[in-house]
């Protein structure tokens, strides 16, 4: 059946892989959030099947001030680039530059820019011109993360050519050699350990150097779910893991954060990861058992639709994440809810996980969720 077929290969593939506050009604804490996740938050929930809009992928996530980041990244152009990073803070309120700050996280702005074409290029240029700055040596590194699975891409192992593999581990020295010297010059950085979390599981350095390495991402950043993400996909059994092992981290790490936080979208992806470890017709079993399900409402109800979550830049992730997983799992009422707030909003992931068009699928399930 296409609408549940799971996307060929993407053994060991990159889940780098947000968050919007939607409970019934908006959140107690929603005031906080920015006018923009508001209003499109508010839209979303008015949004029946008839009126939602047309689906679309957005790297930029609606936010026009991303948008001009990327065009910026696109055309290599560094001076008017790089006052935004600067302007981001990276884990503490405290921004990365001398001025205040535009509530960025850097770490957010540098993966958006990680996956744009031609980085490499004006970033080798940038860091040979100010070889103090650290921000190019940031850049450089996260893309050329990025630029090794691009290089590798999502087939399983031993699908990946001889040349593939070399390009692969080539560019992720690249990354390592510039990510740890960013790491040692800005030792209150967020964003450099982030990015070492992805290049160690694909340099395949070993459970003792992922475990430090999210040590030291989480002590900068306790709350940063984008390292907790990494450390799930590192715990799972694609990576060397086991499936108790992803599925106790997320479940404790949900559970030690509190109520509202987004935290809860680690139990959905725990149990996604599952689903696609199983053959066809016993997954849709596995997502359809009572437990499953009980934890899978539990994790919604204590992140994504709790009163007190907040939204951030990227919340669309989070709610793509839920939405597909309750949609496979024929609970097209909370489904609903979900696609409803999304408002046509599409995420890469975790769409990417099923096979062809990641924005047909998404219509499609919403479409099946809105009919039932």
């Amino acid at each position: 059946m296409p609408l549940f077929r799971r996307r060929s290969g993407g053994e060991g593939g990159q889940d780098r892989t947000g968050r919007f506050g939607f409970g019934f009604g908006f959140g107690r804490r929603a005031a906080e959030a920015s006018a923009g996740d508001r209003d499109t938050a508010r839209s979303g929930a008015r949004s029946g099947a008839a009126g939602a809009s047309a689906p679309r992928l957005d790297p930029a996530f609606g936010d026009e001030s991303v948008r001009l980041v990327l065009r910026q990244a696109a055309a290599g152009d560094w001076p008017a680039l790089r006052p935004a990073l600067t302007a981001g803070t990276d884990g503490t309120d405290t921004a990365v530059g001398a001025t205040g700050t535009d509530g960025a996280d850097l770490t957010w702005l540098v993966e958006a820019i990680a996956d744009v074409p031609g980085v490499e290029e004006w970033t080798a240029r940038a860091i040979a011109d100010a070889p103090d700055d650290p921000l190019p040596l940031l850049l450089s590194g996260a893309r050329h993360v990025s630029w090794a699975w691009e290089a590798r891409s999502r087939a399983q192992a031993e699908h990946v050519t001889e040349e593939q593999w070399k390009l692969f581990h080539q560019r992720l020295d690249v990354a390592e050699e510039h990510l740890l010297e960013v790491a040692e010059r800005e030792p209150s950085w967020l964003a450099p350990w982030y990015f070492l979390q992805i290049s160690a599981r694909g340099a395949s350095l070993g459970p003792e150097v992922a475990a430090c390495r999210f040590e030291a991402a989480v002590r900068r950043a306790p709350g940063h779910l984008g390292s907790h993400r990494q450390r799930l996909q590192q715990l799972c059994a694609k990576w060397g893991g086991s499936h108790d092992a992803m599925h106790e981290f997320a479940r404790s790490a949900m559970l030690a954060a509190p109520e509202g936080s987004p935290f809860g979208e680690l139990v959905a992806i725990a149990h996604l990861e599952r689903w696609a470890d199983l053959p066809d017709g016993e997954d849709h079993a596995y997502l359809a058992d009572p437990a499953v399900l009980a934890e899978l409402q539990e994790a919604a109800f204590r992140s994504v639709l709790h009163p007190d979550f907040v939204p951030v830049r990227g919340w669309q992730e989070g709610f793509n994440t839920f939405a597909m997983v309750f949609s496979l799992a024929d609970q097209r009422k909370t489904a609903r809810l979900l696609f409803d707030a999304l408002d046509g909003q599409v995420t890469e992931s975790p769409w990417r996980r099923l096979a062809g068009d990641r924005v047909k699928a998404f219509r499609a399930h919403r479409d099946r969720c809105a009919a039932g």
